[in-house]
């Protein structure tokens, strides 16, 4: 039976205890218009939830995102500016106020947990849809929140989250702790000033690095220094509080799988996890709420100890996550409008025991990012050419933030949308998301989607053995199977008959110089392609029509005869190979050429003729270090004449809120530093330039 009870009114302040007493009368203020103080598919999120319940919303944007679908798909939007304005508190509230509206939405990042916004928004008559200041303040801080969470019987990881912030002061309390230990920014999340230093002698450089990155990201180098637990998994509470000291918790998610510290998948209910300890974990997280008088929709996060079974209080999120879908599939609870009620002063809809006996299924969602897995899960920027989603359904859910035609910025973070599915067991849900996947078709810029296909085909996956570290201890999820010779068959078809339905001059295919010619009926053609993932490779395909729509085609020595065409336009063709119907998704921009087939992505490139690199001076320079995307250049770690060994730092960039450690190529003597601090520079510009190696000689 679910009691309601007061709030752990001992650890609030005087001024807290009285506000948030549970003996004053509550009034119930519906929302009629809200702000969206945030960009991309939350902000489309939030809009549909509040469409559903009659409330108008007012969209954000800056020039960036001036074409964003967010705000095409808006009837109200405000221009706050640059590509920093979302950020800018007062610009928000400005924007509100402007716009007519009577509460503020922040969404997640940004402005979602900085508690001055919340108290501002209070200040100007704004109903801020979150928790209340003091709430964000005692859990945005990490040293806090973890003293708060002592005093509460919530377990903590051993470490020290004290003031003092001395490097040699640090050092000794990571001695202390013994190593390996993280160092974790005490604001903020995302991964954002988080390292993990395994030894003593790297810890220097590692401290400084996360205390830059914090102070870049959040405005405050503050670090933290705890134990490192070897095998974690990442499991978090969904939990919600009203106005009235009630508290529910909707589950939990595992969000064990992740990249520089963020999360790829995530899933509910958390695999390989006893009744008891789910239970337990569900009450410590209600009780982190309740310790800080929170109200809405928070995420108390923790670290569970795969070797012994213990979990520990890591974090709590001051806001909804970019995860909640997952919840949101398992108990049929639209997270937002609970939002809204709870803003409003309504009590919390259900009780403890309703929430769980809602809970069914098991659900996963995979981020899709715009990013390379195969050089470090580099962000990628650029044009989306082509996109195309899974089918919907009750059990597959898409939130997109970019359509086919939008173009991915350095600005932002590259997430272009997220999958959800479920499936009433692990099993399931997991084949779903195996089958979705493979009917998406993003062309343009990198993603991962190749790689969440091999992840969630990886046997270790599949049986639910996850942790922290999964994707350091499986390298094999970077083996790329081969591209098959149906598509470069395919491929090489959609050039040839490109160039016989339009002028050769409108199409950059026929300019590569590759062709044979055309005979007076039928054409023959050699291609010649090369796979981007081994460009050194170059493969001929040679076609030769034999019949109206019909060929044959050779892929290097395997021969393919009697290929009859029964579809063909821009972007599809569908051919009858000897062994099988095959249908595929071209798309051309350039060289490169997109092949979609049987549930996989290929990428092929029309190579220039040799002499064309010549012409063009473009030979590969060691000596050169190049930036690998379009970024900022934050700290330069060498100086012209220094003599640096291989892997040592040149210099830190950042590109899409993420910090990146450019290290020499080779043992060698620096000639020029082309870029200085500060400097802004696209993928492919010259950083550091190194005296020619026979020079040295």
């Amino acid at each position: 039976m679910f009691v309601r009870r007061p709030l752990r009114s001992q650890l609030l302040r005087p001024s807290q205890r009285l506000l948030y007493s549970t003996s004053a009368p509550q009034t119930i203020r519906p929302l009629k218009s809200i702000l969206i103080a945030n960009r991309g598919e939350i902000a489309l999120r939030v809009s549909r939830t509040a469409a559903a319940h009659g409330i108008r919303t007012t969209s954000v944007f800056t020039a960036p995102d001036a074409g964003a679908a967010h705000v095409t798909a808006s009837a109200f939007n405000y221009n706050l500016g640059p590509s920093n304005a979302y950020l800018d508190v007062e610009k928000v509230i400005k924007a509100a106020k402007e716009s007519g509206c009577d509460s503020v939405h922040p969404g997640y990042g940004f402005l979602s947990e900085n508690s001055h916004f919340a108290q501002r928004c209070k200040e100007e008559g704004l109903v801020f849809i979150g928790p209340p200041s003091f709430a964000m303040e005692a859990m945005g801080n990490k040293s806090e929140s973890k003293t708060i969470m002592n005093n509460a019987g919530v377990p903590c990881v051993p470490g020290y989250h004290g003031s003092n912030q001395d490097p040699a002061f640090l050092l000794e309390q990571a001695r202390k702790i013994k190593f390996p230990v993280l160092i974790k920014a005490v604001k903020g999340g995302g991964g954002k000033g988080m390292r993990i230093a395994r030894t003593e002698q790297e810890f220097p450089e590692l401290l400084e690095s996360a205390k830059s990155e914090a102070l870049s990201s959040f405005g405050d180098p503050t670090v933290l220094v705890e134990r490192y637990i070897t095998t974690p998994r990442h499991i978090e509470v969904q939990v919600f509080a009203d106005n009235y000291g009630d508290c529910v918790a909707l589950g939990e998610r595992d969000c064990s799988v992740q990249r520089r510290h963020q999360k790829i998948i995530e899933e509910s209910p958390a695999p390989h996890l006893d009744d008891a300890t789910r239970k337990d974990i569900w009450k410590k997280a209600r009780d982190a709420a309740l310790a800080v008088g929170y109200q809405g929709a928070g995420t108390v996060e923790f670290i569970f100890d795969n070797d012994t079974g213990e979990f520990f209080f890591m974090e709590m999120n001051t806001r909804l996550q970019v995860e909640h879908p997952v919840t949101e599939m398992v108990t049929d609870v639209d997270l937002v409008h609970w939002q809204i009620l709870i803003a409003s002063g309504h009590p919390l809809p259900l009780t403890q025991d309703q929430v769980e006996a809602r809970l069914h299924g098991h659900a996963f969602e995979a981020r899709i990012y715009a990013e390379n897995p195969e050089k470090g899960f580099i962000p990628d920027s650029g044009l989306l050419l082509h996109m195309k989603s899974p089918k919907l359904s009750e059990d597959v859910r898409v939130d997109y933030g970019f359509r086919a035609g939008d173009e991915i910025t350095t600005f932002y973070d590259p997430m272009i949308s997220k999958l959800i599915v479920r499936g009433t067991n692990r099993e399931e849900a997991l084949a779903k998301l195996r089958v979705a996947l493979e009917e998406y078709e993003i062309a343009g810029p990198s993603t991962n989607i190749e790689f969440i296909k091999r992840l969630a085909d990886h046997p270790s996956f599949i049986n639910g053995d996850v942790e922290t570290g999964f994707i350091e201890k499986h390298p094999e999820l970077f083996d790329i199977a081969s591209t098959p010779t149906d598509a470069y068959a395919q491929a090489a078809l959609s050039i040839l008959l490109s160039e016989s339905e339009a002028p050769k001059s409108n199409d950059p295919f026929a300019m590569t110089g590759q062709g044979v010619g055309f005979a007076g009926g039928f054409s023959s053609r050699q291609i010649i392609l090369s796979d981007i993932t081994n460009p050194d490779k170059r493969v001929p395909v040679s076609i030769q029509q034999i019949g109206l729509k019909t060929y044959d085609i050779r892929v290097g020595e395997t021969v393919l005869p009697n290929v009859s065409v029964t579809e063909s336009s821009a972007d599809k063709i569908t051919g009858f190979y000897p062994h099988a119907r095959v249908e595929s998704t071209i798309v051309k921009e350039g060289q490169n050429i997109f092949v979609f087939q049987r549930g996989r992505k290929f990428q092929l490139h029309v190579p220039q003729p040799a002499w064309f690199d010549k012409v063009k001076g473009a030979e590969a320079d060691v000596n050169t270090v190049i930036a690998p995307m379009p970024c900022k250049v934050l700290r330069v770690m060498v100086k012209e004449g220094q003599e640096v060994k291989k892997d040592e730092p040149l210099c830190v960039i950042e590109s899409m809120k993420m910090e990146t450690v450019i290290r020499s190529p080779h043992d060698g003597k620096v000639a020029k530093v082309v870029h200085a601090e500060g400097d802004v520079v696209k993928a492919g510009v010259s950083l550091v330039l190194f005296e020619d190696q026979g020079e040295q000689n």
